[in-house]
């Protein structure tokens, strides 16, 4: 994959939209390429975030540790950023992502992806906008929950 297709892949994320292309270049430039086969882990829920998943092709599956053991809870796919919150809130990793199938994945450091976010506040913007949209939904997902389980 060239440096002008990643900019076209990239330029299909949400997260991504209204950035112009100068921008979008050096985040391809800064992003390491990786291509991970089906059943792959991209990383583990409890260990430390040092990099962000740009999704360009294929999708993964979103796992979390529960008693009964690892639960799916979320796919991703193409044009969706991942990883992030545990480089922005420095916490672990959240959940577990497993290559659903063949996927090609641009990485971005923590600290290239910290650096972007103060050199372009409008990038800053639409990471705020996302990690919004991502809560709410979260929350309207557990209250739902709730109010099946207390039906129950």
């Amino acid at each position: 994959m060239t440096l002008e297709t990643e900019v076209e892949a990239l330029r299909k994320v949400p997260l991504f939209h209204g950035i112009d292309e100068t921008k979008l270049r050096l985040l391809a430039f800064i992003s390491d390429r990786t291509e991970y086969p089906s059943g792959e882990r991209l990383c583990s829920q409890g260990e430390e975030g040092d990099c962000a998943f740009i999704i360009l092709h294929g999708a993964a599956d979103v796992l979390v540790n529960t008693p009964e053991g690892e639960k799916k809870v979320a796919q991703v796919s193409e044009n969706s950023i991942v990883g992030e919150i545990a480089i922005l809130c420095d916490v672990p990793r959240t959940a577990t992502l497993v290559a659903a199938n063949n996927m090609d994945v641009l990485t971005v450091s923590k600290d290239d992806f910290l650096k972007l976010l103060k050199e372009f506040p409008d990038i800053s913007l639409e990471v705020m906008r996302t990690l919004a949209l991502r809560l709410e939904r979260t929350t309207r997902d557990l209250a739902d929950a709730r109010r099946g389980a207390a039906g129950d």
